[in-house]
């Protein structure tokens, strides 16, 4: 799929899967909060499992981007976490986009990037005492189940649908 079209600009297309995308990662990241899950020892949010869009979409990268970004300020994060977060999940997207012909590793960016920077946003924005290898470990845990597991069983269910063609 191009991301621009015949003027050079970012086309209609690319735009709108991006827009829907971020939607999709508002929606999820309230449903993980609603059902407990993006609290606790280790977070599971729904919505990174959209980090393994890059594989059928480049609109995944700014998607997701800003998508985090929207949920977090909707949430009423601290804001080293809407930047630091923010910033986790666009290195993981850029990574995933990167790796988008190695099926089986696109999600190893999103759950690095996320397991190096989050817990220390845990401990200097939420003042988390916990130190930072086991909040690594949590928030590594974490990103395993939902961009890992639930991100490639996305990823398998699209794939076999042939969305994005």
């Amino acid at each position: 799929m191009k991301n621009t079209n015949k003027k050079g600009t970012v086309s209609v297309r690319h735009l709108t899967t991006a827009a829907i995308i971020a939607a999709l990662y508002v929606v999820f990241t309230g449903l993980s909060a609603a059902l407990g899950l993006a609290s606790g020892a280790i977070q599971v949010r729904l919505s990174e499992a959209l980090t393994v869009l890059p594989y059928f979409t480049p609109a995944a990268v700014p998607g997701v981007t800003v998508g985090c970004l929207l949920a977090n300020l909707l949430t009423g994060a601290p804001l080293p976490d809407i930047i630091f977060g923010t910033l986790a999940s666009f290195l993981g997207v850029s990574g995933a986009s990167f790796l988008r012909k190695k099926k089986y590793l696109i999600a190893l960016p999103t759950i690095l990037s996320n397991a190096i920077i989050i817990p220390l946003v845990l401990q200097h924005a939420y003042g988390v005492k916990d130190a930072f290898w086991f909040l690594f470990l949590t928030v590594g845990a974490g990103e395993v189940i939902s961009a890992g597991l639930l991100g490639g069983l996305l990823l398998h269910l699209m794939q076999k649908r042939k969305l994005f063609r």
